[in-house]
């Protein structure tokens, strides 16, 4: 494996952890020292992050952590419909990764109680993760692991983490229960008003924000 993947995979980690805050600069010299690569090395990861819509380079600034505007939030949720709904209206309710929707489902409303709003989103994204597998498809999983960590990247400009994540757990098991007792149809146009709530809630608060 080139060096540059498994570096590109940490940098990447770190980024949609909230490391590094979205529109941050990246010192080159700072992070190869750092990560103790070669500048070469770091460039080709940054080649990477930058295909994945995770880093931009800016004229005369280097390199920065993206910054989503309104138009990456509409983009990434018209990708997210087509995805996510394709995926559970195909799907069988006895494929295994319900199994991982109920798993994820379950951590994310353990933790609703006591507000820990990183696990509650951590969980919630797996509970979509698991959707996308239903697909049994590694070509839109991969798809989807980029306009997830972009996701990500919108999550952490957002500033009101409960607002963010607490309806949508409860929308989480809608979809969940939809897709056990009324079938894959039923769930999946579930799931599309859902992203739709999602997607609204997501733009006002960058409204709000001041957010171009």
């Amino acid at each position: 494996m080139p060096s540059h993947v498994p570096l590109a995979d940490e940098l990447r980690t770190r980024i949609i952890a909230g490391d590094f805050a979205p529109g941050s600069r990246l010192s080159e010299a700072t992070l190869a020292e750092q990560l103790d690569v070669s500048r070469n090395t770091l460039r080709e990861a940054f080649r990477v992050l930058a295909e994945q819509g995770l880093i931009e380079h800016v004229p005369h600034r280097g390199v920065s952590v993206a910054s989503p505007t309104i138009a990456d939030v509409i983009d990434i949720y018209r990708a997210r419909r087509v995805i996510e709904c394709t995926a559970l209206r195909y799907s069988e309710p006895e494929h295994p990764a319900v199994q991982l929707m109920r798993d994820s489902l379950t951590d994310a409303e353990e933790h609703l109680p006591t507000g820990d709003w990183i696990r509650v989103g951590s969980a919630n994204m797996a509970f979509h993760d698991a959707i996308v597998a239903l697909s049994d498809s590694p070509r839109l999983a991969r798809t989807y692991r980029d306009v997830a960590a972009e996701l990500r990247l919108v999550f952490l400009e957002i500033d009101d983490p409960r607002a963010l994540h607490e309806p949508f757990v409860r929308k989480n098991r809608a979809v969940l229960t939809a897709l056990l007792e009324q079938g894959p149809a039923a769930a999946a146009d579930e799931l599309e008003r859902y992203l739709m709530a999602s997607e609204r809630t997501v733009l006002g608060a960058f409204t709000r924000m001041g957010r171009a």
